[in-house]
């Protein structure tokens, strides 16, 4: 057997797996609501309204198209639900795909032919394992249900999916391109479930043993302290201090120059996306590749996160659901912070 028709199998295989988990899914879905936040999500993802904090703003979009789908409104929960089906469908497929990579590394080589034996136990590798994650019962209990965790978990699995697509074409040209998109769907996951930034530490760490010949337990800490700390520069700088420093602008704007609200926002953003794209073209010209890398990451990450307005806007609009009320910056960053839970020892 030959690379190509390995490839063709892989394909097809994971897809059956994929059609075997929407099957089981979307036949054994909840037709209405669970007894917690299900109903106030189906009901935001209804109208576009504004859920608790800190919102899922990405999450209710793509569930609102399902929603339109619906013939009547009673039939808005089957549609969301189904929904989650797909994703949680969608979460075994690049599952499948995940394990028969990483399985194929182990077991194939590129400049051999492979034998039948190898590649079935690939292929048993990556059925077995997708088909086990499908009947676990968090993950079932989840795939059910209007809730964020079927789209945090398609979100991460896709995301590391990607991580060992870049991996096998990190020698060719143009493949830094995998990484921004990464970090593209890394800020999209903001507006979806923060458990999808968990895998950011794990893309600095496979950057790093393929990238760096010489692998040792000094470089390995290292790499996990830069993932770690990509993961802070997301979790509290992006999308906590970011809007802060912002609402100082505002303030100064509105109180100071008798400007409108938001225009400090604004000015803030367009500034920073402005110092980013300058930033990227500058360290192009001058062969700055780990800092071009890193500042076109970051770039998409805040293009990604860029989700968010959609809370504020139709907040704006005074839905009947409207948590925290975040039509100004300062209630907005406290609908981010989640103020209204409190502190708790963690």
């Amino acid at each position: 057997m030959n690379f190509k028709t390995y490839g063709r199998l892989n394909n097809i295989i994971g897809w059956v797996v994929f059609a075997i988990a929407a099957i089981v899914y979307l036949s054994t879905m909840e037709r209405t609501v669970s007894l917690w936040d299900c109903g106030e999500f189906v009901s935001s993802a209804y109208k576009l309204q504004v859920p608790h904090p800190p919102g899922a703003p990405f999450f209710l979009l793509v569930y609102r198209f399902f929603a339109m789908l619906a013939p009547t409104p009673a039939d808005v929960p089957i549609m969301t639900n189904g929904a989650s089906a797909l994703c949680s469908a969608f979460t075994i497929l690049f599952l499948f795909w995940t394990i028969t990579s990483m399985a194929q590394r182990l077991i194939l080589k590129d400049t051999e032919n492979l034998s039948k034996e190898n590649v079935y136990g690939v292929f048993a590798a990556g059925i077995i394992g997708g088909l086990a994650y499908t009947f676990s019962d968090t993950f079932w209990f989840s795939a059910v249900e209007s809730e964020v965790y079927a789209m945090s978990s398609m979100f991460t699995a896709l995301v590391f999916w990607l991580v060992l697509k870049w991996e096998r074409r990190a020698d060719q040209p143009y493949s830094m391109r995998w990484i921004v998109l990464i970090f593209f769907l890394v800020g999209v996951v903001i507006g979806v479930h923060l458990l999808g930034l968990l895998v950011i530490p794990v893309v600095v760490l496979i950057y790093y043993f393929k990238k760096y010949k010489n692998i040792t337990p000094l470089g390995t800490v290292i790499a996990i302290v830069i993932g770690l700390a990509s993961l802070a520069l997301v979790q509290f700088f992006t999308i906590l201090t970011l809007p802060s420093i912002a609402s100082k602008f505002d303030l100064t704007f509105v109180n100071s120059f008798g400007l409108p609200l938001w225009s400090g926002v604004i000015f803030f953003f367009v500034l920073l996306i402005a110092l980013l794209v300058g930033g990227i073209i500058w360290s192009q010209l001058k062969g700055k590749f780990y800092l071009n890398v890193g500042l076109s990451c970051y770039l998409a990450v805040i293009l990604g996160y860029t989700c968010y307005t959609t809370s504020v806007i139709r907040s704006l609009a005074n839905p009947t659901i409207d948590m925290n009320d975040p039509e100004n910056v300062f209630s907005y960053n406290s609908y981010l912070s989640r103020e209204q839970y409190g502190d708790n020892y963690l």
